[in-house]
């Protein structure tokens, strides 16, 4: 079980609840993967937001720079909204990343939940799927052409097509882990199986175990497909904070989630939130991952009973949350919860 964290950077908050730089969010960020490395957590993922409280835009930029300041971590995005960027300069952005590292380095690919990079970037909505669809194909085609000279050919309607050019570098190994991720649809779990391509999905409300269904479907219709073997992948980004007791950590997390839920709300009409709903979540069987490093782990190994996932990675950092706890999380969740989940593993 790969054990990590996520993360859209978070812009840190002045007393009265004012944001500081974006600068600081990226920097911020930025000493979070290294740390992250020094404690031996396995996964970081940078996602894509285009917000003053969530900065981080361009996730290849933030992990070429950590790919150059790390050694053993993977690194991905978390995931890149590829239905309005160009798949051929996420490629070349993430294959450039992968080389600095020596081949750590993996794109998720995804639709986005937030549509702010539609009228950023100046695409219609009601192309959502189409988009989507073509650019996936596009980014699959790139990513495993076994051309020597690199060349691509494509054709589509979203953007100009390929005709026969290079698209560079390559991969250190030869291609990029590429995954597909969904906040938990069945067309995507589909998708995903029918590509052949392994799945992450990002459960942020209700009880996770409820997603088995969803994994048992995208198992179904890879095999259905023909794919089998190591590709066939799952796994599991979630909401989380790991403190010293389970106290703390519900202390520290509230007052960014708080603010993080006021900010989605203006911009998607929810109403104001309940400390009542963070606590539903934030207790099993709620999507949290929210306490002490035991109650974590056995939450952990609990889930892949039901969902059989290889990698579970948290979203800590939200809403301004102190970089202290930030990292200290970081730290309590590679060295106290991984050899946790491991013991509990070994023991089923």
């Amino acid at each position: 079980m790969e054990l990590g964290a996520y993360s859209f950077g978070d812009t840190p908050r002045n007393p009265d609840g004012s944001l500081r730089p974006t600068a600081e969010a990226i920097r911020n960020l930025f000493d979070a993967i290294v740390a992250a490395d020094e404690a031996g957590l396995d996964y970081f993922g940078v996602g894509e937001h285009h917000t003053l409280d969530m900065p981080a835009s361009s996730p290849g930029a933030v992990i070429s720079a950590a790919a150059g300041a790390t050694r053993q971590i993977k690194l991905g995005s978390g995931a890149s909204i590829i239905s309005t960027d160009d798949p051929v300069r996420v490629f070349q952005q993430f294959a450039t990343a992968d080389a600095i590292s020596g081949g750590r380095v993996e794109i998720t690919a995804g639709r986005g939940s937030s549509v702010e990079t539609f009228p950023l970037f100046g695409y219609d909505l009601q192309d959502y799927d189409r988009l989507y669809a073509e650019k996936l194909d596009l980014l699959m085609t790139i990513n495993q052409s076994q051309d020597s000279k690199a060349r691509i050919t494509w054709a589509g309607s979203v953007r100009p097509n390929v005709d026969g050019l290079a698209v560079v570098p390559r991969p250190v190994n030869g291609q990029l882990p590429l995954w597909l991720a969904t906040g938990g649809s069945a067309p995507s779990s589909v998708r995903a199986g029918k590509l052949g391509l392994p799945i992450s999905y990002g459960i942020i409300g209700g009880a996770p175990e409820n997603f088995a269904p969803l994994a048992e479907l995208y198992r179904r219709s890879a095999a259905a497909a023909g794919h089998t073997g190591a590709n066939i992948r799952v796994s599991v980004a979630a909401l989380g904070l790991i403190a010293p007791t389970k106290e703390e950590a519900m202390e520290r997390f509230y007052p960014g989630w708080y603010n993080l839920n006021m900010e989605m709300g203006k911009l998607r009409g929810w109403p104001a939130p309940q400390r009542r709903a963070f606590v539903a979540q934030a207790h099993a069987p709620g999507a949290y991952y929210i306490g002490a490093p035991d109650e974590i782990a056995e939450r952990i190994v609990d889930l892949h009973r039901h969902m059989g996932h290889m990698r579970h990675f948290l979203q800590m950092d939200v809403g301004g949350l102190p970089q202290e706890h930030f990292l200290e999380s970081i730290r309590l969740l590679a060295t106290e919860v991984k050899p946790r989940v491991e013991r509990l593993l070994k023991a089923k």
